[in-house]
């Protein structure tokens, strides 16, 4: 991974580091309730194009792990999810998950507006992205949205005319909105 420019993981007590990724570091815990389990950390590393870039953004590893423990809580009743405990040690607080230690199914998923990165290359040798054929002229930043792709949500009080309304709460528009990112 020296090559994608990431820097060592920390030092945890009671872990040995596994793996570290673009953006996440990996233990295995070694002692106490939880000895055998994972720590997932989430950095404040930024990625681009699969490159670690030299400057960070202070809180983003927080940001990401509550995020997400929001999205597992959503999808809860539908599927289960990975994590164990949010209990972590104190150099970590907020920012860190301990999960299961599951088999990896290889998926990954990318969702762009734009055609950019490795689907560009892939529309250039193939005039295809992921088998699904685009039209041709297309160049790096063209939007790749759908005709047939229905139209973004919009919550009721949003127009396409200014106005000096104010929204509603988000409640009266939305289920739930995820926790807020600000302490």
């Amino acid at each position: 991974m020296a090559d994608l420019n990431i820097p060592a993981a920390p030092a945890i007590d009671g872990t040995t580091h596994l793996h570290s990724g673009k953006v996440r570091d990996l233990y295995r815990i070694d002692e106490g309730e939880h000895a055998g389990r994972l720590l997932m950390v989430a950095s404040d590393r930024i990625s681009a194009y699969d490159h670690v870039l030299s400057s960070t953004i202070p809180d983003k590893g927080e940001i990401l792990t509550r995020m997400s423990l929001w999205w597992f809580d959503q999808l809860s009743d539908l599927v289960p999810n990975h994590v164990v405990s949010t209990d972590v040690p104190d150099a970590v607080a907020g920012r860190a998950v301990i999960c299961e230690n599951l088999d990896m199914y290889p998926v990954e998923c990318v969702a762009r507006g734009y055609l950019t990165g490795s689907g560009l290359a892939d529309y250039e040798a193939t005039g295809e992205v992921c088998g699904i054929a685009l039209p041709a002229g297309l160049e790096d930043g063209s939007g790749c949205r759908r005709r047939s792709s229905p139209p973004p949500r919009r919550p009721p009080w949003a127009t396409t005319t200014r106005t000096s309304r104010t929204p509603p709460s988000r409640a009266s528009w939305a289920p739930s909105a995820p926790p807020s990112c600000v302490t």
